[in-house]
């Protein structure tokens, strides 16, 4: 007797789906960041997409900066998304460590002209070791500076001042007058909360946003790179872990 075999049909799962291509924000140029594909686009809201500011520019030297925009809606098969946050490469942190020299850390909360919540981590890598003093010096400056810039730019025009340098070119050219300096930079940041009617919230200039975070510890998503050469100062980082921060 010859038993007949039934073939199981595989129901390929990729026919059913369509690519929609993704979009930076407007302030980035509306730049096509690439194609995704979903079966419905109910199923890309929420989305988060990964790309380089060298993909935004076209700079090279922007290589090193990644940068993270989630799908907020949706026109047509075009995915528009909105800034996420930033971070340094994982090489690129690398690369900037040094012996014998000193790194000044800060972190803050802070809110933008029209109601954004932001998290940003801001370092000063020094040529030489200083003293404390200076280092407080230095981040009384980071202080300063990133409170004049988000009481007087709304979360756009922040964003594009931090990614592009604007920001840690205001800190370097203060700072450097306390001690001399390798780097400055804004090596993280997220986007932590996004008021409800952001288009309609007008935030007086001159208010204060900032709130410094005293510790690293008291952030979610926190640790240390080690470090494979010895005595080499440890540069700490925010992890690469996307979940959202619980709003203060």
């Amino acid at each position: 007797m010859s038993s007949k075999s039934k073939a199981k049909h595989v129901r390929d799962k990729w026919r059913s789906k369509s690519w929609y291509n993704v979009v930076a924000p407007p302030f980035f140029g509306n730049v096509d960041l690439g194609a995704v594909p979903a079966e419905t686009t109910d199923q890309l809201i929420g989305r988060v997409v990964e790309a380089t500011l060298y993909d935004i520019t076209g700079d090279f030297s922007h290589h090193y900066l990644k940068m993270f925009f989630q799908i907020s809606a949706m026109d047509g098969k075009t995915a528009k998304t909105l800034f996420k946050g930033h971070e340094y490469s994982r090489d690129y942190l690398r690369s900037l460590v040094r012996r014998r020299t000193t790194k000044v850390d800060g972190l803050f909360n802070l809110l933008t002209r029209d109601g954004f919540k932001l998290r940003i981590a801001v370092s000063v890598l020094t040529l030489s070791r200083i003293k404390t003093s200076q280092e407080k010096i230095i981040r009384n400056i980071m202080i300063k500076i990133i409170k004049e810039k988000a009481a007087a730019l709304t979360m756009d025009q922040f964003v594009q001042e931090m990614v592009l340098g604007k920001i840690a070119s205001d800190i370097y050219n203060e700072s450097k007058q306390v001690a001399p300096l390798r780097h400055v930079g804004i090596r993280k940041s997220k986007l932590v909360n996004v008021p409800a009617n952001a288009s309609e919230i007008v935030l007086a200039y001159g208010t204060s946003t900032v709130e410094e975070v005293e510790s690293e510890e008291e952030i979610e998503g926190v640790e240390e790179v080690e470090q494979d050469a010895e005595d080499v100062d440890s540069f700490e980082q925010l992890d690469d872990d996307d979940e959202e921060v619980a709003d203060e």
